[in-house]
């Protein structure tokens, strides 16, 4: 009914611009006299008139006195000259007037006899014809509602190996794939499959799609991109249509490349949360495992999917035939790291003393996303600071600011509270410089980085994927090194150091429970997380222990705090000195750099 109202409008609408476009072009620009045949033959016999222009029954009279024009009627069955003289007009006077007679068009005639009477029914078969092709257009849309929304990457889109910096064991798995699509008639002649799909697995921001891009790039082949989100829909039955011709665009393209990004939002395992066999998701992943099997033994479709979640999948997806060939994305050790930067350092200008090498050092345990913003960051807050050129000092604000936040300058602390902070983090960084096994300090600050008053940054020489006991033990005493500092100094506790205990008794609480690191509970590992996916990505812990083993945890736990506060304890108290001394350095300049503090731990 209102699409209905609305043509409506919109007919009632044309008919009144072409009602007063038809009258413009029918009224005269300028108002003509209209005179009787009486009058005209006075007119005439009076040498008033120069020129008459008969068309039809009408006389366009043209007078001598300033070409002055007037409108006139002859006799219907007289001709204009028997009319005037029957007026009783002198022949004479009637010689020297110009007659002309100009005949009307046939297509002129037709047009202002026949139109008045055929613009309703142009109208109104305007108005069915718009009517109908809005209910075609609805109709359409409703069939392209399960059409496939993959998009092909255009040329300008292509990548190759060459553009994805580090990810070497994951590149040399993928060049098989290459081979695949680039030379199959090697691998069916010698009764090879082709492989369905391969999974890459993943931290967000290691690279996934882009390694998807660069396979479809070194190939030379479509590369066809979805979410795996975009499936769904409230309405069941549509996602399994997309997915049907989502796989028919890609064999019509192959050989070709189809990439679904976040494969876990249609790929949970069934059966788990809320929701029956029935419902939309389930139905959608039922029909990519049908497209799956239903590939002929010689289709060129490589079907290639990301996720971050492999642990929460369908068993279905996994099994040979399908998604049979996981690739692990790590993240980038310090080589890749400055390779990395080497990339997206590509079209910016860097001053000649810029060392990202350092920058590399400085940033262990970043995905390449985090490295590119971090590129990005630097020559934004250059361009801020009006530089032409990025400087070492922006690259190394820029890791602050993507670790900790940016600077609050308008968070002014009061004398008290920046001698408090101060200390604070001056026991982090002497405990953190005075025990073994411990990350060395870069870089101490006071000024307010996102919610922290203060931050100690401490990074590691090299990349670790091993810790051992006493460096979680040194780092539980690092993390008590700045409550330690406030308790001694003033004999008295602030809220600074909240989120230093919730770190310290998490960790106590993972060396005893996850690591098998307790000498009194022994290697054992204690509770399993459980995830509620109905509850979205709430994780309960599920005790497989009795309360007297949860007694003897808490008790481990406590036993490890306590004595890492006691070293603490110990390191502030022998260095109390130094400890002054780093405390009045911040108060005065508010930052001291590694150099610096490593020179005052020398001295």
């Amino acid at each position: 009914m209102k699409l209905l109202t609305k043509n409506l409008l919109y007919a009632a609408l044309a008919f009144i611009l072409l009602s007063a476009m038809f009258s413009f072009f029918r009224t005269p620009s300028e108002k003509i006299e209209e005179v009787a045949l009486s009058q005209l033959a006075t007119q005439i016999n009076e040498g008033k008139v120069a020129q008459v222009a008969v068309e039809g029954n009408n006389l366009n009279v043209v007078l001598v006195e300033g070409d002055k024009k007037e409108i006139a009627k002859k006799e219907n069955e007289a001709s204009l000259t028997d009319s005037l003289k029957n007026y009783g007009v002198d022949p004479e006077k009637l010689r020297t007037v110009r007659i002309t007679v100009k005949e009307p068009s046939g297509a002129l005639f037709w047009f202002g006899t026949i139109f008045p009477f055929v613009l309703p029914f142009l109208l109104v078969g305007l108005l069915i014809w718009f009517m109908f092709r809005q209910a075609q257009k609805g109709s359409l849309q409703a069939f392209s509602f399960i059409k496939s929304k993959a998009r092909m990457a255009g040329p300008a889109e292509k990548v190759t190996f060459a553009d994805v910096a580090g990810l070497k064991e994951a590149k040399e798995e993928l060049r098989e794939i290459v081979d695949f699509l680039r030379n199959p008639k090697k691998f069916l002649d010698i009764g090879a499959k082709i492989p369905r799909g391969v999974l890459l697995m993943g931290p967000p921001g290691t690279g996934k799609t882009l390694l998807a891009r660069a396979v479809a790039g070194e190939a030379g082949v479509p590369f066809f991109h979805i979410s795996g989100s975009e499936f769904v829909e409230m309405f069941v039955g549509v996602g399994a249509s997309r997915v049907r011709d989502t796989f028919a665009t890609a064999k019509k393209n192959a050989p070709a490349i189809l990439f679904i990004d976040e494969l876990d939002a249609i790929g949970r395992h069934r059966g788990a949360g809320l929701g029956g066999g029935h419902d939309e998701r389930e139905q959608t992943l039922n029909q990519i495992l049908v497209e799956m099997d239903g590939f002929e033994h010689e289709t060129q479709v490589i079907v290639m999917a990301a996720t971050n979640r492999p642990d929460i999948l369908d068993p279905a997806l996994l099994r040979p035939g399908r998604f049979d060939r996981r690739v692990l994305l790590e993240e980038p050790d310090i080589n890749d790291r400055e390779h990395i930067l080497r990339i997206h350092a590509k079209g910016k200008p860097f001053a000649k003393d810029v060392n990202l090498r350092l920058v590399a050092e400085r940033t262990p345990g970043f995905s390449g996303a985090d490295l590119a913003n971090i590129m990005n960051e630097a020559a934004i807050l250059a361009a801020r600071r009006n530089k032409s050129v990025v400087f070492q000092q922006e690259l190394l604000e820029s890791i602050e600011k993507v670790l900790r936040g940016p600077e609050r300058k308008s968070h002014i602390l009061s004398v008290k509270e920046k001698e408090i902070t101060a200390y604070h983090e001056a026991g982090h960084a002497l405990v953190a410089a005075s025990l073994p096994s411990t990350d060395p300090v870069h870089k101490i600050s006071i000024i307010s980085r996102g919610r922290a008053g203060g931050y100690t940054l401490k990074l590691p020489l090299e990349d670790r994927h091993l810790h051992t006991r006493t460096e979680f033990l040194s780092d539980l005493a690092v993390m008590l090194g700045g409550f330690t500092a406030e308790q001694i100094v003033f004999r008295e506790l602030t809220t600074g150091a909240s989120n230093d205990l919730e770190k310290a008794t998490e960790l106590a609480r993972r060396i005893v429970t996850r690591f098998g690191m307790s000498d009194k509970l022994g290697p054992m590992t204690f509770g399993g997380k459980e995830e509620m996916i109905f509850l979205g990505r709430e994780i309960h812990e599920n005790r497989n222990y009795s309360e007297a083993v949860a007694q003897e945890i808490d008790k481990e736990v406590r036993r490890l705090i306590t004595n890492a506060h006691r070293a603490a304890q110990k390191v502030i108290r022998e260095r109390r000195q130094k400890l002054n001394e780093i405390a009045k350095r911040l108060i005065e300049k508010e930052t001291i750099e590694k150099d610096e503090f490593a020179a005052m731990m020398k001295q």
